[in-house]
């Protein structure tokens, strides 16, 4: 008989958190958002947040979503469950790789609107696979998701604004 290799709980919770964040990290080096000239340029709504906020909210929602993937693939449900659940969150964690690429280093508020839009809906499919495993988990993804929402709406303000 072999005996599954099996992850920690611990370890598991340190490679969501490494897989979350570098996401975050990466895609930000890429999409050169510091002083980037052309944002700069553009006009904005009044209720822009100030770019200095950005950095600690996103930090803070890759957190939480690290604990909630943690929650599920440390959980003992349904194998075949689990993995879609995770398929579903991997693909709105691409899309969000994706979004500051395309409005910061390709200059395309409209591509960065369209992924937007797919990604909450992936996001709103994964709050609700993750609620099968864990309500705490599901509850974790909704200031992310509510963040996502408002960040569609200035993406597609700033789009009308500059179009």
């Amino acid at each position: 008989m072999i005996e599954k290799n099996t992850l920690s709980p611990q370890w598991k919770l340190f490679i969501c958190i490494v897989i979350c964040q570098s996401i975050g990290i990466i895609s930000g080096l890429i999409a050169a958002t510091n002083n980037n000239v052309w944002f700069e340029s553009l006009q904005k709504p009044s209720w822009n947040p100030p770019g200095y906020l950005f950095g600690p909210v996103w930090t803070f929602l890759y957190l939480l979503m690290s604990i909630s993937l943690w929650i599920v693939w440390k959980s003992n449900m349904n194998e075949k469950l689990k993995e879609q659940a995770t398929l579903i969150f991997a693909l709105q964690l691409f899309l969000n790789f994706w979004w500051s690429i395309l409005f910061f280093k390709f200059q395309s508020p409209l591509f960065a609107f369209i992924d937007i839009i797919f990604m909450i809906i992936l996001i709103f499919i994964s709050i609700s696979r993750f609620s099968k495993f864990s309500k705490l988990a599901a509850w974790l993804l909704v200031p992310y998701i509510s963040w996502v929402c408002f960040a569609a709406i200035l993406n597609y303000k700033i789009m009308v604004l500059n179009n």
